[in-house]
């Protein structure tokens, strides 16, 4: 190629890129500067160099391209000026897409030793979707390109060693990744030339709060992941997916409570039965799981999570493409001591504040399409205005649970005339205010570990509330209580804690309640009239806690088994504290326990009882978790060794009289994911075996916890 009359001093540096670009490892090159220094008359001379080498037949190169890129890298026109050097063209050629030609150009060169030269490049050009193999080691090809810009020809290497502290921050920032390719890829190259730390930390902070502002974020990652939720098949799922990003990074989602903010918020159908909207809700979520836009965790199964990149894409795509971002506020964590200035407040429609420090929720702002606001965990939260509830008549979820230094909410909160769901646990709030009694519309009402309410009286105002949880709160279940719970023709899910034994036979012999009981807490029943505990079947019953209180027995009721077969639907028992009890044969009838937890029970000799179980069915075949603790007469878990096809782990401590395990060569089923945990070593040397195989099978799981072991109670 004609080249001009050389500049002084051009010589040297022709002689030093070309040196380095003929190093063995080196396989691209770039030269940037500003516009007129002699870019491209410096690589029309590398041109020349190659092509003198390739025409001597020195060097080994069969095809040197040059292609001038411009400010818009099209590939078709790229692909046009390589095809012409390798003798593509024709009719056929100008037929086909830019596919097909990428996989003609890349079949020709991938057998050929190449050098591609690209002058005037302003971005990044894909090379892939080129056609050009890329250069390495192993193929021998050379690139090598002009640009304006030093961003374009960023080398990660040189970054790395720019300043001491930039390898820590790229971890950093590599972790905002959460180990995705794509967003790995793009956000490396996008760092590779930045050489400050200041740089770095904007970045890591952009990647925090909108993370859709970083750059390539927004054209080329979120993009990509957004077919994944174009793929959904109806808008109820991707309405769905996209609330879910409302939670902070690596948020722990509860699968139910999900499901549950779905149905206030109307994604799901309000006027069918609870049952079936749950049953919609965990379809949903599966269909989530299985596109991998929620992740579902593999210790608990009862919660998900969502990636920290397709959260920003689930909120990129909530704000209209990044278009709106006022109708999708997500600061969840974000350090935030007031509520955020917005500037259009008529455009929020969800609002996420959650684990901040905000300490006044206050302002009148026009805000008439918000219908979600998140509030949960803010510490010093201590007043909400009356001024701000009324500016939000379609609030339909409310979530204040967690914010301890709450004591009061405002009368106004009457105002929120189209609230369905509202949570109040772990709040000061000694009482509820006469206003939540006139919220005709609310179904959801959560008042868990508030341990200064002293009253709720009035709740059968509530005319439409399906779902009520008091669970160790101040207030218990009392017998006015039930009464006015008998008056709620709605309610379906009750979540209860009772403190007397006069108020539990009360509720039990309440048929429509003890159809909505799904978790009891029993503590400190200790009237000597009501020695046995008879529990009535109930097919809702899902968790029973029961702690501190002096019954013999617990048993259940055989002439409601016949109707109900027990406890058909109760997974998790735990028991501690109980010094009357010497069996719970009764659990027998809860074939689909997953977790037993008995702790500090002094007289209990038996978990199931010989001489008591008049059922002939095997138990525990669902268990996954058995715990036993400081349980001084305990002889036996069962008389004769069970399958436990289900089971994960045995926690056995301070349980000196129990030598056998109801165990043989046959039991569990995956024995290497299971482990038997103990912490005295006599107790593990005293235990007896049916037979060698048995001992043999087990031996191996059984692992030893030191005196530093600490037994942690339910709360």
């Amino acid at each position: 190629m004609p080249v001009q009359p050389t500049i002084v001093g051009q010589e040297t540096m022709v002689e030093r890129v070309w040196t380095r670009l003929m190093e063995e490892g080196v396989e691209v090159v770039g030269m940037y500067g500003m516009g007129g220094v002699g870019k491209t008359t410096l690589l029309t001379q590398i041109n020349n160099k190659f092509t003198e080498t390739c025409g001597g037949g020195g060097g080994g190169f069969e095809v040197v391209i040059w292609v001038v890129v411009s400010k818009s890298p099209e590939i078709r026109r790229i692909q046009g000026d390589i095809a012409k050097k390798l003798g593509l063209e024709g009719e056929e050629w100008g037929q086909k897409n830019e596919n097909q030609r990428a996989l003609e150009i890349h079949n020709v060169l991938k057998r050929r030793k190449f050098v591609l030269l690209l002058d005037d490049i302003w971005e990044k050009v894909n090379l892939k979707a080129v056609g050009v193999p890329h250069p390495s080691r192993q193929n021998g090809c050379k690139v090598a390109f002009t640009t304006r810009s030093r961003d374009v020809c960023g080398l990660g290497e040189n970054t790395l060693k720019g300043h001491p502290d930039i390898p820590h921050l790229a971890r950093k920032l590599a972790g905002k990744c959460c180990g995705l390719p794509l967003a790995l890829n793009v956000i490396g190259e996008t760092m590779a030339c930045k050489m400050t730390v200041q740089e770095w930390r904007t970045a890591i902070n952009h990647l925090s709060s909108y993370a859709a502002e970083f750059s390539g974020m927004e054209d080329e990652i979120l993009p990509i992941l957004k077919y994944s939720y174009d793929n959904l098949n109806t808008e109820q799922v991707k309405s769905c997916f996209l609330y879910s990003s409302l939670f902070p990074e690596d948020h722990r989602m509860e699968k139910e409570r999900l499901i549950d903010y779905w149905m206030c918020e109307g994604f799901l159908d309000e006027n069918q039965s609870r049952e079936r909207a749950l049953s919609l809700g965990y379809k949903i979520i599966g269909t989530l799981v299985r596109a991998c836009l929620l992740l579902e965790e593999v210790i608990n199964k009862e919660q998900v999570k969502m990636h920290d990149v397709v959260r920003e894409m689930a909120l990129w795509i909530a704000s209209d493409l990044g278009k709106d971002k006022e109708k999708f506020i997500v600061q969840a964590r974000g350090g935030l001591c007031e509520i955020p200035r917005i500037k259009n407040w008529s455009a929020v429609v969800r609002m996420s504040l959650m684990e901040n420090e905000i300490e006044m929720v206050s302002g009148i702002p026009e805000c008439s399409k918000l219908t979600t606001l998140f509030l949960q965990k803010n510490d010093s939260l201590i007043h909400i205005s009356p001024d701000f509830l009324r500016c939000i008549p379609m609030l339909a979820v409310l979530d204040l649970a967690g914010n301890s230094s709450l004591r009061t909410l405002p009368e106004q909160i009457s105002e929120l005339v189209s609230l369905r769901y509202l949570d109040l646990s772990w709040t000061c709030i000694r009482r509820l205010p006469l206003g939540l009694l006139e919220l005709k519309k609310l179904i959801h009402l959560r008042l868990d570990y508030m341990k200064r309410l002293k009253s709720v009286s009035g709740i059968s105002n509530l005319l439409s509330l399906r779902k009520l949880q008091l669970l160790q709160s101040k207030m218990s279940l009392d017998m006015s209580l039930v009464e006015e719970l008998q008056l709620l023709e709605h309610l379906q899910v009750l979540n209860i804690s009772i403190k007397s034994s006069l108020v539990v036979e009360k509720l039990l012999y309440a048929p429509r309640l003890v159809k909505c009981l799904q978790v009891v807490v029993l503590r400190e029943l200790e009237e000597e009239s009501h020695r046995v505990l008879a529990f009535p079947g109930m097919d809702s019953l899902r968790k029973v806690i029961i702690r501190k209180c002096e019954m013999w027995e617990i048993k259940a009721e055989r002439k409601t088994l016949s109707l109900t077969q027990g406890f058909p639907n109760l997974s998790s028992v735990h028991i501690s504290s109980c010094n009357g009890l010497k069996d719970l044969t009764w659990l027998l009838f809860a074939p689909n326990i997953t977790s037993l937890e008995v702790l500090e029970s002094g007289l209990l000799e038996a978990i199931i009882s010989q001489e008591k179980a008049t059922s002939v069915a095997i138990p525990f075949q669902k268990l996954k978790s058995l715990r036993l603790h400081n349980l001084a007469t305990l002889k036996n878990i069962y008389w004769a060794p069970l399958p436990f096809p289900c089971l994960k782990t045995i926690h056995i401590t301070e349980c000196p009289e129990l030598r056998k395990l109801p165990l043989d060569s046959q039991s569990v089923s995956r024995v290497e994911e299971f482990a038997i945990k103990y912490k005295e070593e006599d107790w593990f040397e005293r235990v007896k075996w049916d037979d060698e195989g048995t001992k043999f099978r087990f031996l191996p799981f059984f692992k030893f916890f030191g005196p530093e072991w600490q037994v942690t109670y339910v709360r």
